[in-house]
């Protein structure tokens, strides 16, 4: 099993395209990159905390490859906008990529410049080393399932997971 750590907005949006990905046996929504222990969702929507919105995305290298979680992180969000998306603005946003190690830096190094290949505006998904990862509160966790009826969900979501299906439609369900 292989985990990534990436923060791609609001992690509802995330979080309902991996869980219903084909090899992924676990999606957990939190926060990672600031300075504060034990965030709170409202001490990190407030921007004071430095933490960006993430999930960490568990999956079977096996039965789904890299290269597909990673293309989906770049199908569910908009790679070119800098601490915004949407309608959700702030650093908590901010496309970004937590890497473990030298090898998984340079993985995702590689995975940004073949996006940046592809499209005009740059690219500026930040690379961060990992530190801690804070587990978001439980409401959070497989929000989209919990709360399809929510407006969030059918106005966000839904039109990304439908996207991630076009796209990926032999990986997600």
């Amino acid at each position: 099993m292989q985990t990534l750590t990436l923060g791609a907005g609001c992690f509802w949006c995330l979080d309902a395209v991996y869980q219903r990905t084909h090899g992924v046996s676990s999606v957990v929504s939190g926060y990672t990159g600031g300075t504060v222990d034990h965030p709170t969702y409202e001490e990190v929507c407030a921007g004071t905390t430095g933490h960006a919105e993430a999930l960490q995305v568990t999956f079977d290298p096996e039965v789904v490859p890299e290269s597909v979680i990673l293309g989906l992180f770049f199908t569910g969000h908009d790679s070119t906008s800098l601490n915004r998306q949407g309608n959700d603005v702030g650093t908590q946003y901010r496309s970004s990529m937590f890497y473990r190690d030298a090898e998984e830096k340079a993985r995702f190094a590689d995975a940004i410049a073949q996006v940046q290949a592809q499209i005009d505006r740059p690219v500026v998904t930040a690379l961060e080393p990992l530190g801690t990862f804070w587990e978001a509160e439980p409401v959070h966790q497989d929000f989209y399932t919990k709360y399809p009826t929510n407006g969030y969900c059918r106005f966000i979501v839904e039109p990304k997971l439908a996207t991630a299906r076009a796209h990926f439609h032999e990986w997600v369900a």
